[in-house]
């Protein structure tokens, strides 16, 4: 299966999208309060368990952004959050620092948010020899990092894009009209030879249909436990050897059950698209002292 890598070039094109937007022409709040003399200390705290990702776009956005941000006592991305835990720290001018603290705090705990949830069904399915996988459910522009952070939390890739597997889904094959074995034959025909076909069955006989297809993989799509263990059966009984996955309506409350039907893969939606942010906040401490009712004139230019 592919793995997600930190395309820095996209990275960046999204880290200067996110710029764009919160700054515009200006963060006139800090330029208003602070002189670009104060220095601060800022200490990415977590306020709930989980797990953190996203640690090497916090070092790009900084590094980006102003290179006099420094960053340490980081945590490497992977490691275990307790509520209070010091994830990283951050010195360097307070302006610059705060400017960037929103986009820092877009980035982080949504990762670690899919991180987190993906550990969560990683655990849940524990024993039963299964692979967790997420899905093309993610956000525009995100895929690439969203898939990242559930590699970090155990997780595996299923497939990035349209281009690097076959997948025939019911609306393939009523669009088609061809059956389970045309199209296979027809996908085999067509693609590339190094890529596998999945083939997506709704039914116990779609499941022995696509193996004695010849899928390489057999997606068993919203079925209950029971049902997707008598499809597990039948596939094996025709091909040992192909890879069985199960799709469509898994939760952490049913996971485990899915995971003892004998299946090898278990693909979820969820870990992407339903994952919620993981609570963490940027702490900040200044060098300076309070102000003796100065006030410090600011131009159009921000000076």
């Amino acid at each position: 299966m592919p793995k997600a890598a930190l395309d820095l070039k996209l990275l960046d094109e999204l880290i200067a999208k996110t710029l764009a937007e919160d700054i515009g022409s200006g963060d006139v709040t800090t330029t208003a309060l602070l002189a670009p003399s104060v220095k601060g200390r800022g200490m990415l705290l977590a306020r709930e368990s989980g797990v953190v990702a996203g640690m090497p776009v916090v070092r790009r956005r900084l590094a980006t952004f102003d290179k006099r941000l420094r960053i340490s006592r980081a945590l490497k991305d992977g490691s275990a959050l307790e509520s209070g835990t010091v994830i990283a720290a951050i010195t360097g001018p307070a302006g610059p620092m705060l400017t960037v603290e929103r986009t820092l705090l877009n980035f982080l705990p949504r990762l670690s948010g899919i991180a987190t949830l993906t550990r969560r069904y990683v655990d849940a399915a524990a024993g039963a020899g299964v692979t967790v996988l997420d899905t093309r459910k993610t956000l525009p522009g995100w895929r690439r990092l969203s898939k990242y952070a559930v590699a970090v939390g155990g997780g595996e890739n299923h497939r990035m894009g349209l281009y690097d597997q076959v997948l025939i889904k019911d609306n393939h094959l009523k669009a088609s009209g061809l059956s389970p074995a045309a199209a296979v034959a027809l996908a085999r025909q067509n693609a590339a030879p190094e890529l596998r076909i999945e083939v997506e069955a709704e039914t116990v006989g779609d499941a022995r249909a696509a193996a004695f297809a010849g899928a390489d993989i057999v997606m068993l799509d919203n079925m209950p436990p029971a049902r997707m263990k008598k499809a597990v059966a039948a596939v094996r009984a025709i091909s040992p050897k192909t890879t069985i996955e199960a799709s469509g309506r898994v939760t952490l409350r049913n996971v485990a059950a899915v995971a003892r039907t004998g299946v090898d893969w278990i693909s979820v939606g969820a870990l992407t698209h339903s994952a919620g942010a993981l609570d963490i906040a940027l702490e900040m401490e200044t060098n300076t002292p309070p102000p003796q009712g100065l006030k410090r004139r600011v131009t159009s230019q921000g000076t």
